[in-house]
């Protein structure tokens, strides 16, 4: 018998947005000095790139459109002082899709990698949205941690005005991946970048799922990362793009006002993306404020 077609009362459910990743992409992890760990959180399988060691567990929590490769070269610059573990956010890079992508069901995620893999209080790092993550995580307490370092917190919010780059300039970017780009247009939105940076992100920009990018960016303007800031426990350390729109120095003093015994560090000659823009002062300050974390330990 030849099944029916849907009807309208009956319509066939969505087709979700595309995420791909070519073969070029898969390959990349070939040359990543780190083992891929499996986490579940709940129903989301998550997925971790584990730079092994034997040192203090770090979990990198990279931004809104960054899957965990793309934090690889700030990573292996961190080994000798630490145990990286660059987490893909649900709806990117290798891990599921999840369904819910506010600041909690992060929080959670988050958790499940430390309980999942066993992670000794660890310290956590977060860039961008990862920032809000750590922070979050944090505040909530249902883990162990050394320690958190907050680069480029988002700070828009209700109230506060809106993130600084617009949803469209992310989606036009998601689409050019999806359709199918390379380094040289990627660079017309990210010229100061490292080239090979800039041919990281072509191949694995698709990996991100629409679907997550809307929902964190309607975060990014409808959850106040003040609201947990003042919370955040100590040792807490702060760095910040010197030229950043999504930090600036009225944000910054704010953030020095609600939280005194945070450490804020201003990173020179770098806007947002503070590892891209000016590598070798945002992983100097990254070292400083790690040792200060584990400074505990070493004395």
């Amino acid at each position: 018998m030849t099944p029916s077609s849907p009807t309208p009362e009956d319509p066939m459910p969505p087709t979700p947005p595309a995420r791909c990743l070519s073969q070029s992409a898969l390959a990349d992890l070939a040359d990543v000095p780190a083992a891929s760990r499996w986490v579940r959180s709940g129903g989301t399988r998550l997925h971790v790139l584990d730079y092994g060691g034997p040192g203090v567990p770090l979990i990198v929590l990279p931004g809104i459109t960054s899957p965990a490769i793309t934090m690889d070269f700030v990573a292996r610059e961190l080994t000798d002082l630490v145990r990286p573990l660059v987490v893909d956010i649900r709806g990117r890079g290798l891990s599921d899709d999840g369904g819910s992508y506010g600041l909690e069901e992060y929080a959670e995620d988050t958790e499940a990698v430390v309980t999942e893999l066993g992670l000794d209080r660890p310290v956590l790092f977060g860039h961008s949205m990862g920032a809000r993550i750590a922070a979050v995580t944090a505040v909530r307490g249902k883990v162990a941690l050394r320690g958190t370092v907050l680069g480029d917190p988002p700070m828009s919010g209700p109230g506060r005005g809106p993130y600084p780059t617009t949803l469209d300039a992310f989606l036009g970017q998601l689409a050019q991946a999806v359709r199918g780009t390379d380094a040289d247009e990627v660079a017309r939105a990210w010229p100061r970048w490292p080239r090979a940076e800039q041919e990281l992100r072509a191949r694995w920009l698709a990996s991100c799922a629409k679907e997550a990018v809307v929902a964190t960016h309607r975060g990014f303007e409808s959850e106040d990362f003040f609201n947990w800031w003042p919370s955040v426990p100590g040792p807490t350390m702060l760095l910040y793009g010197a030229d950043s729109p999504v930090v600036t120095a009225e944000g910054a003093a704010e953030a020095a006002g609600l939280h005194p015994s945070a450490a804020l560090t201003a990173i020179p000659d770098a806007g947002h993306m503070l590892f891209w823009d000016n590598p070798p002062a945002a992983l100097a300050a990254l070292r400083e404020a790690l040792r200060e974390a584990l400074r505990p330990m070493l004395t």
